[in-house]
């Protein structure tokens, strides 16, 4: 296929068919902040303790029944354990007075076999509150939190086949449609093994709608839009939701009701089908040229410009086989997407540890659960605004390891702020947020420059599919705060740091034309030079051909 950005030039940077699109594809990615973080409000733990059943015991004895322990230098009541109510009855029964009469720590302890009581100050229920997800069966709490990210992972590999094969457009409502639908039944749950088994749906159909409408936009809008929407566009209207989600929840604080009320907002956005068109690129590439073209001049008409007699030459299409289908399989028939999608894995798990990693860990902060989640929302905004600006004029490789090395190095910090001044740390935290909100909004937009059209949405998804890989492993890390506090930002500063070289290798993007085919691809830089040069050695270059070979690695090493 010809050049897809010159053949459509007459429709302008701007216009109102672009900024339509433009806001309307946005919209769509509110609901994503929504349904992608409940878990933060549906999966909180309470204040409790050991259950005390309806005995006859002296109120000294109810209140001195359960046991004190140590946690981070304060001393709290023990969570998951009490004195042996059989002892505590017969000392109470016989006048014993606790404290003054009986030495309590010399007493036997056991487990809450009554179960426990939890504080409705904050929550009337959750999840944790249903199912008595504490002590024994606490692990079940980020066990449901990886289970919506399996579900992105899931929903990573088949949406981007999916969406290379029947459309973008189709796959972005039907994928609204499931989501709708997952909520719903999940508010329902009648258990914690159906609340995980349907969270995956939930999240194969969240990142489904968010790959799918970020590539329909990229691919839609032109280059001036293309930009402002896969960052401050895509982003920040998925900001928008995540920093709504806390007032919801702030007034909702039944579990069940909030999901119920999040799973409405899905039914917004059936007018849109009508209003946003598909891809007219995916189009071309499918064969389907009066299709395309047919979308092509209703954007000129919008855009009250004139459309030229013929927009893709037929000359031009031929180039590509009409109707060749692409999958996983072909990213690794081609050396130049193996070395760059192996990188862009490794980016894409990095950035989204720490990113989830740090989102996840908000209910665990001091202070209100809701404004903390509400204030960790609000600092992804100016990344967000930042990242816009800054993508319009410089390297998308030195500004992902700027922004990767800043959010690694100030969680490696937080391990040496003392408890005194814990402001400092809470502060270094949200700096770490912001770093990692600057890498997540740039890696995107950097991977879909670096693939093709045909392969596009399918390597979006390959790399999207290892990033969950780290999302699922988030919780996991954040729940090893529960064993040492600094542990978690440890891990994750140093994978980060560690990975912000990679991308040094990949090829820049700025102010190049999106590729339409493999070959009109860039390489890898370093690796992909290196190996070309023991190939000419292999083959018996002659010295003065391997002489311009080194030349040439010479000046592209000063350039990187």
């Amino acid at each position: 296929m010809g050049d897809y950005d010159e053949d459509t030039a007459f429709l302008g940077q701007t216009g109102p068919y672009f900024w339509v699109t433009f806001f309307l594809l946005n919209t769509v990615f509110v609901s994503t902040g929504f349904n992608g973080l409940y878990i933060i409000f549906a999966g909180a733990t309470p204040k409790h303790h050991c259950l005390i059943p309806d005995v006859n015991l002296t109120e000294e004895w109810r209140n001195a029944i359960i046991p004190f322990t140590g946690v981070d230098g304060e001393e709290i009541k023990s969570q998951c354990s009490r004195y042996k109510l059989d002892v505590v009855k017969n000392l109470s029964s016989e006048g014993y007075v606790p404290g003054r009469d009986v030495n309590l720590t010399s007493l036997q302890q056991e487990e809450c076999l009554d179960g426990w009581t939890y504080s409705k100050q904050i929550y009337q229920s959750t999840i944790v509150t249903e199912w008595n997800l504490v002590c024994d069966n606490q692990w079940k709490v980020p066990f449901a939190s990886s289970s919506l990210f399996v579900g992105y992972l899931f929903g990573s590999l088949i949406s981007g086949q999916l969406s290379d094969r029947f459309g973008r457009k189709k796959v972005v409502f039907m994928s609204l449609a499931v989501q709708c639908l997952s909520v719903l039944l999940q508010s329902f749950s009648q258990s914690w093994k159906m609340f995980c088994i349907i969270f995956l749906f939930v999240g194969a159909s969240q990142i489904s709608i968010y790959i799918s409408a970020f590539v329909l936009g990229t691919e839609v809008l032109s280059k001036t839009m293309r930009v402002l929407f896969t960052t401050l566009g895509a982003f920040l209207f998925y900001c928008i939701g995540y920093m709504t989600l806390p007032w919801i929840a702030f007034g909702i604080r039944d579990w069940r009701t909030l999901l119920a009320v999040l799973s409405a907002t899905s039914v917004v956005y059936i007018p849109l089908w009508w209003f946003i068109s598909e891809s007219p690129r995916w189009l071309v590439t499918q064969g389907r040229v009066v299709e395309a073209e047919a979308i092509v001049r209703d954007a000129a008409r919008r855009n009250k410009v004139a459309a030229p007699p013929v927009i893709f030459k037929e000359s031009e299409i031929q180039e590509i086989p009409a109707g060749r289908k692409y999958t996983m399989l072909d990213i690794l028939k081609f050396k130049k997407l193996r070395c760059i999608t192996l990188m862009c894995l490794l980016l894409w798990m990095s950035i989204n540890i720490g990113y989830f990693g740090l989102s996840l860990n908000t209910s665990n902060l001091s202070g209100n659960p809701f404004m903390n989640c509400f204030l960790s929302a609000i600092s992804e905004v100016p990344a967000y605004i930042v990242s816009t600006l800054l993508l319009r004029v410089s390297p998308r490789r030195v500004l992902l390891s700027v922004f990767l090395f800043l959010g690694g190095g100030v969680l490696l910090l937080i391990q040496f702020i003392p408890e005194s001044v814990q402001q400092v740390a809470l502060a270094l935290e949200m700096t770490g947020k912001f770093g990692f909100t600057m890498a997540f909004s740039i890696v995107y937009i950097y991977t879909a420059e670096l693939y093709p059209t045909v392969l596009r949405n399918v390597g979006m998804g390959v790399c999207s599919s290892a990033a969950r890989i780290g999302s699922i492993t988030a919780p996991y890390i954040i729940y090893l705060g529960t064993y040492d506090k600094v542990l978690p930002y440890i891990l994750m500063g140093s994978l980060t740091i560690s990975s912000s070289m990679v991308n040094l290798f990949l090829p820049e993007t700025l102010h190049k034309d999106l590729p339409e085919t493999v070959e009109q691809m860039q390489e890898c830089q370093g690796l992909c030079r290196r190996s070309k040069k023991r190939k000419c050695i292999q083959n018996g270059a002659t010295h003065n051909s391997l002489s311009q070979l080194e030349a040439k690695s010479e000046v592209e090493t000063l350039n990187l």
